[in-house]
């Protein structure tokens, strides 16, 4: 089965390759580790699960028991094989014992959260207007959209997972979101005080990262994500874990000057910034003010090169096969894409093109949401 078909399925890609687990390890381990391979290459019989993870057949039967009791792991019945002797029970995750909500605050216009199953599949979606709410308000509006998605669950919830604009570490604390007005605000303890379930919170372009790799139609694990959008925002997977800095400011790029001979107006105050040259706000400007369609072309091709000449150090020097736009596609898609690529060819010096992939997201504008799923997967189960 290909990778993309499992997918497909509910099984993400793991972040980090699983091995045979010492034996200091704990129960939680083996039982993350049972999980994992059920989630990869599923369904499996016990036997196949010892085979795949070098546990003991004891060891597994046990796990399998007290993963179906709790309702992760469910049996599928017999496997289909002509061979003789005794067949084996297959296993798989049982998609609907548990459900998650999944949180993206990164919307201009509404937060947005949905019920997803442990298979990936979105069930019930929900949203609230911003209307331009900002500090408590804005954190209230947060609250209140988790608060619909919970009355929407019609199974045991697992955790939620949360996708927020902003510099944010790794306790879940918001330390400045310009957008939403928030400095220091603990928006994972929040959210556990409201709900008292477990609670995941990753800036919005980290957890879109998180989504294309599990999720999206790509085999890699070397990948960028850029989000543009009223700003710019990279997120980075690097030999197939995620890149933080450690001070938080990891890909944000937005405010890197591009270029030395001037540029456009940014609204930081400064000129150049990378933000400038392609957030939509200026693309969507420009494109109205250029009535000929020869002169659209040519600005937007301009706007990919700049964007081709601030991504091409970052490519290079963390040796990334694949480079993925986030937004609008009818901006970023054709003339911006081919010139950001051919920008980055030629800057990188990669001769072949089919060694560097830059593409627009497949998953469109649920791919915080789907990240946000492989938060609660990877807190709750160690499945990502």
């Amino acid at each position: 089965m290909k990778a993309t078909d499992a997918r497909r399925r509910g099984a993400a890609r793991a972040l980090r390759p699983s091995s045979k687990l010492l034996p200091e390890y704990t129960r939680a381990h083996n039982r993350s580790l049972v999980l994992q391979t059920l989630y990869r290459d599923g369904p499996l019989s016990r036997a196949d699960i010892s085979r795949s993870t070098e546990l003991t057949r004891v060891t597994v039967s046990d796990l399998v028991a007290e993963l179906i009791d709790e309702s992760f792991i469910v049996e599928r019945g017999l496997r289909d094989e002509s061979r003789p002797g005794k067949r084996a029970t297959m296993l798989e995750i049982d998609r609907t014992g548990h459900q998650m909500i999944a949180v993206d605050l990164s919307d201009d216009t509404a937060f947005r959260a949905a019920i997803v199953n442990l298979g990936g599949e979105f069930l019930e979606r929900c949203e609230v207007p911003i209307d331009g709410a900002l500090g408590n308000e804005a954190l209230a509006k947060a609250l209140a959209v988790i608060d619909m998605a919970r009355a929407l669950a019609t199974a045991p919830l697992l955790g939620i997972g949360v996708g927020s604009p902003g510099v944010i570490d790794d306790l879940g604390v918001v330390r400045v979101a310009v957008s939403l007005g928030w400095t220091d605000v603990n928006l994972r303890s929040a959210i556990e005080q409201q709900t008292g379930l477990p609670v995941s919170v990753m800036n919005d372009v980290n957890v879109a990262v998180l989504a294309e790799h599990g999720f999206g139609d790509i085999d890699s694990d070397d990948i960028i994500l850029v989000r543009i959008g009223q700003g710019v925002g990279a997120g980075v997977i690097v030999g197939g874990a995620t890149f933080r800095g450690s001070r938080f400011w990891d890909g944000e790029i937005g405010h890197v000057t591009v270029g030395t001979g001037g540029g456009p107006q940014c609204r930081c105050g400064r000129t150049a910034c990378l933000e400038a040259w392609v957030g939509v706000p200026r693309l969507t400007a420009e494109l109205d003010r250029l009535a000929d369609e020869h002169d659209q072309e040519r600005f937007l091709r301009d706007a990919g090169e700049h964007l081709g000449i601030a991504l091409a150090p970052i490519v290079r020097t963390l040796d990334l096969a694949d480079v993925v736009l986030s937004g609008p596609a009818d901006l970023l898609g054709g003339a911006f894409l081919r010139a950001a690529h051919d920008t980055l060819l030629e800057r990188t010096m990669i001769g072949d093109p089919d060694d560097l992939s830059l593409r627009m997201t497949t998953l469109g504008r649920d791919n915080v949401l789907f990240g946000a799923v492989v938060l609660v997967l990877t807190g709750q189960l160690g499945v990502s």
